[in-house]
């Protein structure tokens, strides 16, 4: 009776000290957002649309569904850049609402390194979650994951960037940085977690596509948290054994994803979107404190009116066509350089202006990456591989799509990549492929960004190319002008102008 006595004594023991037992089934909830981009004011695409987003609102959206159910607060990247409230700050005002919000984990995204690794290590100290990117070396201040314990079960979390990020922010910012492919490093660290964690989670800025790649090829993620694609998922998808989710962008909605979890596995799950708008509820009042003081520190530049539209300025479907937005900006770029052509990446425009007064913070969340306005002489052939390039990826979006002025060209859809181009003309003549035209670009794109290599490669053909802290020299230049922005000719332009009702004229044409 005594040895009984001790050994049920000794298993009472083990189940109070054990961290956790399996015998009950755990909800998990994991809240997420990505592609915040410092858009913490609703707004809306068109004069005719609902007004959407808030970060306010989304915070208070966060406060009253975390209730007393275990839960997590991800972010899946490029948070602190895009917007002049998060640009004028260099992200500092994103991280003190993030910290205000109680985040759990956040991921780099590409744009994270847009203000240069010094800014960023300040970002990363300033916060007080970790920020992982398991697939970046040279950045001691990232972590590759991180563990949360719950009752009932330990939850690993990895965050990997897009491989792309080299081409998707501005080449000096990642100089002496290295980033390998997702895949590698989650099957790097995936057995040592499987040891530490009951739940494996992916969060990741990759893009859509990329998540669902990833699941396919790499079995036991539990769930892959996406952004960078900026995917609007209003269900979870199921990839296999791996669940995969997205919020969309700009805060304009929450996700939420349900776990049911028992002996330390995934038995069920749902979950989808949240749309977040004034109508969604009271706002966090500290977060809503804190955009207020950031915006009154920037409303006496932002605020100020410049000018007018007389339509809805599109900067939505600036990766997938034509716009009259990105007409307009490289009609201006052509005409400040005094070029025969402009070209420049969709992914240079980043929000759309609807029909009305347009302020000065406008403009800078439209342009909102410091970039200036170059100019260089190509050939033909090269201005056809530069268009090559900027179709290349139609499956799905992409920041290279080209938004052009002084050409027109028609593509093929069902042609491969590299062989699509087809009709280009100058001032309405056949594109010459040994004459040299002079194209007006950003330096983003001269330095290789969104993988385009001809304006580089055109510069350094001339033997006398070099590139100091970003400053540009070649006699292949015709402009160079590093100290004044896109955006800030953007402004002069519409000044100017006083009123713009730009129109697209079918300078880009999908002819299959």
């Amino acid at each position: 009776m005594k040895k009984f006595r001790i050994a049920l004594l000794s298993l009472l023991l083990l189940l109070i000290l054990a961290p956790w037992g399996y015998a009950n089934q755990v909800d998990l909830r994991i809240f997420y957002v990505n592609d915040f981009h410092g858009f913490t004011e609703p707004s809306k695409a068109s004069a005719h649309e609902a007004s959407l987003g808030g970060i306010a609102y989304l915070a208070g959206a966060v406060d009253r569904a975390r209730g007393k159910q275990p839960g997590l607060l991800l972010a899946a990247g490029d948070m602190i850049q895009g917007n002049p409230w998060a640009n004028l700050f260099k992200g500092k005002s994103t991280i003190e609402v993030m910290n205000a919000m109680r985040f759990d984990a956040m991921v780099v995204g590409n744009h994270e390194f847009d203000f240069g690794p010094k800014v960023l290590k300040q970002r990363m100290a300033q916060a007080r979650f970790p920020v992982l990117g398991a697939n970046v070396k040279g950045l001691a201040a990232l972590k590759p994951y991180v563990i949360k314990n719950f009752p009932g079960v330990r939850v690993a979390i990895i965050g990997v960037v897009t491989p792309e990020t080299p081409v998707a922010t501005h080449p000096r910012n990642v100089t002496g940085l290295t980033f390998s492919t997702p895949e590698s490093a989650v099957r790097k660290y995936l057995p040592e977690l499987k040891r530490r964690a009951d739940i494996i989670i992916v969060l990741s800025h990759c893009g859509f596509q990329a998540d669902r790649e990833l699941a396919a090829k790499v079995p036991g993620i539990d769930v892959i948290v996406g952004g960078h694609s900026h995917t609007k998922m209003l269900q979870p998808e199921l990839l296999g054994q791996t669940i995969i989710v997205q919020a969309w962008e700009h805060a304009k909605a929450l996700g939420i994803l349900n776990l049911k979890i028992k002996d330390g596995k995934v038995i069920g799950f749902d979950g989808g979107l949240q749309e977040i708008s004034p109508a969604s509820g009271a706002p966090n009042s500290r977060v809503q404190d804190i955009v207020a003081r950031y915006e009154r520190q920037a409303d006496s530049l932002l605020q100020r009116t410049i000018g007018e539209t007389q339509v809805d300025l599109d900067g939505a479907h600036v990766r997938t066509g034509e716009t009259n937005l990105g007409d307009f900006v490289a009609d201006v770029m052509r005409q400040t350089a005094g070029a025969e052509v402009a070209l420049i990446n969709g992914g240079t425009i980043r929000t759309s202006i609807p029909q009305g007064k347009i302020t000065v913070k406008d403009i800078y969340a439209v342009l909102p990456f410091d970039n200036y306005l170059v100019a260089i002489s190509l050939t033909g052939a090269q201005v056809k591989a530069a268009l090559e390039h900027g179709v290349a990826k139609l499956d799905e979006p992409s920041g290279s799509f080209p938004q052009v002025s002084g050409l027109t060209f028609t593509y093929s859809r069902s042609a491969p990549a590299g062989a699509r181009v087809k009709d280009v003309t100058v001032a309405g003549r056949p594109l010459d492929p040994q004459r040299e035209y002079v194209v007006a670009t950003n330096d983003y794109l001269v330095a290789g960004g969104d993988g385009y290599t001809v304006f580089g490669e055109a510069l350094k053909s001339a033997g006398d190319y070099t590139n100091q802290g970003g400053t540009l020299t070649s006699s292949k230049l015709a402009y160079n002008d590093p100290g004044t922005w896109l955006r800030d000719l953007l402004i002069t332009a519409i000044q100017a102008r006083k009123t713009i009702a730009p129109k697209t004229d079918g300078r880009i044409k999908a002819v299959d």
